[in-house]
């Protein structure tokens, strides 16, 4: 079982520890795990969670719950993952809070994952790196998911920031919803979702072996990763998707609430099992508003994915 982060340890969030550049994404992220499980715990102030909790649907409400979630899941799981459209929701004193959850995740040696899903071109895609992959930035994360149905290379100033900041993205790849399958399934065998896959592990393999702030984690883990729906079946066989093949790590939502199982994330991505970070929102946080029962929901989490 993986054991918290004891006191004095380095630090696995996106402050630069010790001398010297920030270490990769991807080995961060690799030691993270290895530490504490694979598990990221989504951080989701929706209204009906923020009244379960007895919390008013406003920024006190909002920041209430975002510092409760950190503060009981920090030494548990190996990253947490906020949803910013809960946060943007709120408007600018939203966003302020969102700002202040990834100092705080960042101060707790916890590794964050902004998820905004951002996509664009040209300077709109520069700005939107600039914004959260960029040393400095207010709301700078250690990673960032990010849409490629403008074409991967639209990524592309998002792509060479990451790997020069040290920080790392996620691609949407493979969905679960069922209007995903409209776009991601196409071309069978040569489906968008595989070229994906195909362009993901060509970033991967462009750092393999290289030293300094942007090259891949001890682990062989590079910094590019996809996220793929842990309950998309059999769809990876279908498509003839080999995600062993990426060498990035796997962001796998939907254990838990939506249905996802361990078993069937094991069953479902194979040989690229190891490097799949599931991420449980509702499950865990169906457990606030107290310490304790996040704490045991995260703990009850994180062992079913080690254990088995």
């Amino acid at each position: 079982m993986p054991e918290s982060a004891a006191a004095g340890q380095p630090s696995l969030g996106h402050g630069v520890v010790g001398p010297g550049p920030r270490q990769p994404f991807g080995s961060r992220l690799a030691a993270a795990m290895a530490a504490r499980g694979p598990l990221c715990v989504g951080i989701d102030p929706h209204p009906g969670l923020l009244a379960d909790w007895g919390l008013n649907d406003d920024v006190a409400g909002l920041e209430r719950f975002s510092l409760t979630v950190l503060e009981a899941v920090a030494t548990l799981a190996a990253a947490v993952k906020p949803q910013v459209a809960l946060y943007e929701r709120h408007g600018s004193a939203g966003m302020a809070v969102l700002e202040r959850t990834l100092a705080a995740a960042s101060d707790a040696g916890v590794l964050s994952i902004a998820d905004a899903k951002r996509g664009d071109i040209g300077s709109t895609m520069a700005a939107y790196a600039d914004a959260w992959l960029r040393d400095g930035s207010a709301l700078a994360a250690d990673s960032v998911t990010l849409s490629p149905y403008l074409g991967f290379e639209s990524l592309r100033p998002a792509l060479d920031l990451a790997a020069e900041s040290g920080r790392g993205v996620f691609v949407l790849a493979l969905t679960s919803n069922p209007e995903g399958k409209s776009v991601q399934h196409v071309g069978g065998s040569k489906s968008v979702a595989r070229r994906i896959a195909e362009a993901a592990a060509a970033e991967n393999r462009r750092y393999s072996g290289t030293s300094g702030s942007d090259g891949m984690g001890p682990a062989g883990l590079g910094s590019v990763g996809l996220v793929v729906g842990a309950t998309i079946g059999r769809a990876l066989v279908e498509l003839g998707l080999d995600l062993d093949a990426v060498h990035g790590p796997i962001l796998a939502p939907g254990l838990g609430a939506q249905g996802a199982t361990p078993a069937d994330l094991r069953a479902t991505f194979g040989a690229a099992y190891p490097a799949v970070l599931a991420t449980s929102s509702r499950g865990i946080l169906a457990a606030g508003p107290t310490i304790a029962g996040l704490r045991s929901a995260t703990e009850a989490t994180r062992d079913g994915l080690v254990e088995g």
